[in-house]
């Protein structure tokens, strides 16, 4: 029997058995420990994600582990030790793929040559085994990181993974190039840290990290201050992120080339294109927006310190310095809602002007929202201005 066969035989028999079980997503990752517990687990590194792909891989590490002794039934997460032994079996059995070549392709294998290195010289107690078997709320820093990752990295839309309970799994910790240190520890060795000019610098405090901690960009996205975004958001290639007054947070950011100059609130998304002016706010879930998350279509521009808290279709303006909320009042002259008709099948037009909530205008296509600098009114006309980014810049 070939070292092919080998494999294939091997997989397909732990796929058949009764302790396979199709995970949504796993990896193995690097975790940073507490220095005061050294069993709980400040933050997880992944080098490489799976997420719904790679399902014969997924079955030779589970079998691996089983045989190396660890205990694989879980219900919707399992995190596990890693053993010499462990990574001996998994690259036994991977045999076919390295004597090969072990490139782009086989990046799990990369992963195990690699812990076989690192295990020989500082042992394998500060790496997991991660796997997702549903997208159920997470009940491990380890798998609020992998969920995060798949998010960052495009691998699962955005909103689309239950992230339940994630800010009560992740610890508050101080951040300091890029490493996690606990609080406690900070606090407990503050005196000998300070007189021995030992106290690091720490950047910031929060429980997750920036996202040019974990994710390399495309070769065409900007981030021009790495404090600007969250990890756990998604940059689309081409998008930029200018400094100032941008901000992404968490499980929000951008779907195509986009420019942004202002803040997108977790759950926001916008579309290629598009075009956040300085100061301009996204309203997130938990603000403003009665718990619905916003989404801004495509060419679509959000003037400096605009506000928007509805939905926005493609091809729409929000003029400077106004807020467009799902209860503010907007008036519409009849031959404006004619033509905003016209792209929107379902807007009525009643042939008269018309005064709607905001929450009306949702989703819809080619509104350009503006105020009437008489009289302050809200008013909505049908988009005569094509949003177009600077090729150049993105």
């Amino acid at each position: 029997m070939t070292d092919l066969e080998v494999f294939e035989k091997k997989a397909a028999e732990f796929q058949a058995s009764a302790d396979w079980r199709e995970p949504l997503a796993f990896g193995i990752a690097r975790v940073d420990r507490s220095r005061v517990n050294p069993e709980k687990i400040l933050q997880a590194t992944f080098a490489v994600v799976n997420f719904k792909e790679n399902l014969k891989s997924a079955a030779i590490y589970l079998a691996a582990l089983k045989t190396a002794g660890a205990r694989i039934k879980a219900e919707s997460e399992l995190v596990s030790d890693l053993t010499i032994d462990f990574i001996n079996e998994a690259l036994n059995d991977f045999a076919y793929f390295i004597d090969e070549s072990v490139g782009e392709k086989h990046k799990n294998i990369q992963v195990l040559l690699e812990l076989a290195k690192i295990g020989q010289d500082e042992g394998l107690k500060n790496f997991k085994a991660v796997f997702l078997f549903e997208d159920a709320p997470p009940k491990s820093v380890e798998a609020v990181y992998l969920k995060l990752y798949a998010l960052s990295l495009g691998k699962a839309p955005l909103r689309s993974l239950d992230l339940t309970g994630a800010f009560g799994i992740l610890p508050n910790v101080a951040w300091s190039g890029g490493a996690p240190i606990d609080l406690d520890f900070l606090r407990e060795n503050e005196i000998a840290l300070k007189l021995r000019g030992e106290f690091p610098k720490i950047d910031f405090v929060d429980k997750f990290p920036r996202y040019l901690q974990h994710i390399i960009p495309a070769d065409n996205t900007r981030v021009l201050d790495g404090g600007k975004v969250r990890m756990g958001a998604h940059l689309a290639a081409g998008t930029t992120i200018m400094p100032g007054a941008s901000y992404v947070n968490f499980n929000a950011g951008t779907t195509g080339a986009a420019m942004i100059e202002g803040r997108i609130s977790s759950s926001a998304v916008v579309g290629a294109g598009s075009d956040v002016g300085g100061g301009a706010s996204i309203l997130g879930v938990l603000s403003g927006t009665s718990g619905k998350p916003v989404t801004i279509g495509k060419n679509t521009l959000l003037g400096a310190n605009s506000v928007t808290g509805i939905p926005l279709g493609d091809g729409c303006i929000v003029d400077a310095g106004i807020a467009i909320l799902e209860g503010t009042k907007i008036f519409i002259a009849a031959k404006e809602a004619a033509e905003i008709a016209k792209v929107n099948p379902n807007f009525e037009s009643s042939g008269a002007d018309l005064i709607v909530k905001g929450v009306q205008l949702a989703g819809m296509h080619g509104i350009h929202f503006r105020q009437n600098s008489q009289n302050g009114q809200m008013q909505a006309v049908r988009s005569k201005r094509e949003v177009k980014l600077n090729a150049e810049l993105h």
